[in-house]
């Protein structure tokens, strides 16, 4: 992969923001165990939970039995639930409507059935734009192209429609086959594409060569289902280059499933190394390495003001277990891990249930963060021209490396 098409890949990684947590998932029959396995304390929280329940279904009721129109029940559950999301002042404790839990699944599962774009409203036509197109899709075969301006699919016009209405109109059409209309160059085509599965790569690779060493660099853009796989993929095609050391790159990357953090630091850590700790109601559990030794080369981390959650588990476990060095700025601070349940409506929302600790025990969370050893600012015109040579973080390692 060249130089560019790396750091554009790195550019879109931008968009998972929105991903600002752990999700991990638990059994439920496991769950309800724990909770009948404390009887003296469920007692007492089922007499209060009784009183508030009660004027809970009470007006739940009243409100059924005297609402002058239909009223969806659904709709009026997951409401309820919504709001007791937000009564929670925990920014990481959220309700995600139907559209939100799509993307919100999309996004870690790392497949998706579509078209193979990104897409953004162009604010003075109204009309959606593509931003991007992922290689091997459909929207790649079909000769589509970026800036292309979307008039309309299936001759509904796509004009004044919000990124995530323009995505269902995609997901929710049954035909296999779309017709497209689109404008390019002031002209408007036909384009006919097939939807399809698409694979998100959360993971690229390069080795930069310098004074006879070679410096690996894996980027990892989200924690998704699929991404230790492909982490440990471009790991392997790097060790058969013979690297002398390495650079992970968690910059822009606010998370995503602690399982996948779990595959990658086993790479790299041994069964005697905490790779991080949880804490809930002042206990403390630890999870260990599984590897047998560790990698004999050094390890830099890149990271930023976005890395966070699972990103700052990986920089906390290479760091205080390794001593690997970090570069780039402050991590962003979350140390809390949330639990995902799924409504029989299809939404979903995720409540913290627990703080984890790094290896060492340190919580990081909020403005705390984890502190860079060597901090480097990225500097503007990186932004402009999204080439190497201006990436002012990625130098310092390659610099930091070479004369190691």
């Amino acid at each position: 992969m060249n130089n560019t098409s790396l750091k554009n890949d790195r550019k879109n990684f931008s968009t998972y923001e929105i991903i600002l947590i752990i999700i991990m998932s638990l059994i439920v029959g496991f769950c309800i165990g724990r909770i009948f396995s404390k009887s003296s304390v469920v007692t007492k929280k089922e007499k209060i939970s009784d009183e508030y329940l009660s004027e809970l279904i009470k007006n739940y009721n009243f409100i059924l039995d005297n609402y002058y129109d239909d009223i969806d029940r659904q709709k009026l559950i997951d409401s309820a639930i919504s709001g007791m999301m937000e009564s929670l002042d925990d920014p990481h404790s959220i309700y995600f409507d139907e559209s939100e839990t799509n993307n919100f699944n999309i996004t870690l599962d790392g497949s998706y059935d579509g078209i193979g774009v990104q897409i953004s409203k162009e604010l003075d036509t109204g009309y959606m734009v593509i931003l991007n197109i992922f290689k091997n899709s459909p929207a790649f075969d079909s000769g589509l192209k970026v800036g292309d301006k979307i008039i309309s699919v299936e001759n509904i016009e796509s004009k004044n429609m919000s990124a995530s209405e323009f995505s269902d109109l995609i997901k929710k059409n049954k035909k296999s086959e779309l017709a497209m209309k689109i404008l390019r160059d002031n002209k408007e085509l036909d384009i006919k594409l097939k939807k399809d599965t698409i694979t998100l790569d959360s993971v690229v690779s390069e080795i930069y060569k310098e004074e006879n060493k070679k410096i690996g660099y894996i980027y990892i853009g989200i924690f998704a289902n699929n991404t230790a796989e492909q982490f440990k993929s471009q790991l392997k095609k790097l060790e058969d280059e013979k690297i002398d050391s390495l650079i992970i790159d968690v910059r822009g990357n606010t998370g995503g499933h602690l399982t996948s953090v779990d595959e990658i630091l086993k790479i790299f850590l041994n069964s005697k190394q905490v790779m991080y700790q949880f804490e809930k109601n002042k206990k403390i559990t630890k999870t260990y390495g599984r590897g047998n030794s560790n990698k004999e080369y050094d390890i830099v981390l890149l990271c930023d003001e976005t890395s966070a959650s699972a990103s700052e588990v990986l920089v906390a476990g290479l760091k205080e277990n390794l001593g690997s060095t970090v570069i780039g700025k402050k991590t962003y601070g979350k140390g809390t891990v949330q639990e995902l349940v799924t409504l029989p409506s299809g939404t979903q929302y995720k409540i913290t249930v627990k703080k984890w600790l790094t290896p060492n025990g340190n919580w990081i969370n909020s403005t705390k963060g984890i502190l860079p050893d060597i901090e480097v600012d990225l500097e503007d015109k990186y932004y402009q021209t999204y080439e190497d040579s201006d990436d002012t973080q990625l130098q310092k390692a390659i610099e930091y490396l070479k004369n190691k």
